[in-house]
């Protein structure tokens, strides 16, 4: 069995096609669908229910959210879906076949973006040469793995943002993470409401400020542009 664990955040408008096409994309494996709510005010956890998905509420934040749905997967393999993502036909046969593949421990799918614009294309191209030629997709990318690997790594570190790419990092001292040949198609709704080149840039200086040790509360600050706040009370300088 391959269980799909999707975070949502108010996400009624596109969650029950998202289930749908979990499902019609799927071959002859057993699959499972978990949405994790992290609270919308939305009729988000109705509409994945009357999809046939189950349903958990969990507190906010991506990675909290996406290790609760894999504590109550039944599946082998746990695959990381993001609501505004669809995945390849035959998605699961994909899967199975990287995960079979010796010296692969997880595996992601190659990336497409959902709207037609030259910038968006290099940006593809430039996450699919990292992810083949480094082993390190990102959460956008629907990263899959053995359950059993996933909590041999302890689950997604609980960080307000970079959960993905330290789990990636994890898994690459244990093994290769393959890339499938295939696409999965995402929304290209961040890239259209920043702009190309800003969510570009962000993107890599938020790399850049976790390499350099920034901490990922001031990181997610950062991406989502809010201005960091001072603590209620401060501790005096050293």
């Amino acid at each position: 069995m391959i269980s799909v664990v999707v975070p949502t955040l108010n996400e009624a408008a596109r969650i029950k096609d998202t289930i749908s096409q979990v499902k019609k994309s799927c071959g002859e494996t057993l699959v499972e669908i978990i949405v994790v709510d992290g609270g919308s005010t939305d009729a988000t956890m109705e509409r994945a229910s009357s999809g046939g998905a189950k349903v958990i509420l969990s507190a906010g934040g991506r990675a909290c959210q996406m290790n609760a749905g894999a504590k109550v997967a039944r599946g082998d393999v746990l695959l990381f879906l993001h609501a505004d993502t669809r995945l390849p036909d035959r998605y699961d046969l994909l899967v199975l076949q990287t995960l079979a593949t010796p010296g692969v421990v997880a595996g992601a799918f190659e990336l497409k973006i959902d709207a037609q614009r030259w910038g968006l294309r290099l940006v593809e191209k430039g996450v699919n040469w990292r992810s083949r030629l480094l082993g390190m997709p990102y959460g956008d990318q629907a990263i899959f793995l053995p359950a059993s690997v996933f909590w041999q790594l302890g689950g997604f570190p609980e960080l307000p943002i970079m959960e993905d790419f330290e789990l990636v990092i994890r898994l690459r001292r244990l093994g290769w993470v393959g890339i499938v040949p295939a696409p999965v198609v995402t929304s290209a709704r961040r890239w259209q409401a920043v702009g190309v080149l800003k969510t570009t840039a962000i993107n890599q200086l938020i790399i850049l400020g976790y390499y350099l040790g920034v901490s990922p509360g001031r990181l997610a600050q950062w991406y989502r542009g809010k201005k960091p706040q001072p603590p209620d009370n401060p501790s005096p300088p050293l």
